[in-house]
């Protein structure tokens, strides 16, 4: 299969807002925009809208910048998932970019992560 690079105006303008990540590749997903960098999920456009991957550990930042988490509807219940909207001003530039840019990258890395081994139990001899 052979994808077409985007001419989408918003997508490649998320695109160069996050240019700071390294070369970013914009792929329809959904109705809307997966954003990645080095094969890593950095950003998603849905609804016109750019959201940054988030984690349990950075999301009280974006909470407190103002940014809105990523949630839809399914099956009559409200789904969530780790994106959230950078603060505007971001949206300006990529240097106002790169903070927030950087901190979606590092919880991409650290949802790639393997979850730490368990210690095998050890048992009575």
């Amino acid at each position: 299969m052979v994808t077409k690079p985007t001419t989408d105006p918003f997508v490649l303008h998320a695109c160069e807002l996050l240019s700071c990540l390294g070369p970013c590749k914009a792929v329809r997903m959904f109705g809307g925009w997966g954003i990645s960098v080095d094969g890593m999920n950095v950003a998603i456009i849905a609804w016109d809208t750019l959201f940054l991957k988030t984690n349990a550990e950075t999301e009280p930042r974006w909470l407190a910048a103002g940014g809105r988490p990523f949630r839809y509807e399914a099956k009559g219940k409200t789904m969530s998932l780790h994106y959230h909207t950078p603060p505007d001003d971001a949206l300006e530039s990529p240097a106002l970019m790169a903070p927030w840019a950087r901190l979606a990258l590092e919880a991409a890395v650290a949802a790639r992560k393997p979850a730490p081994r368990r210690k095998p139990i050890s048992r009575p001899q």
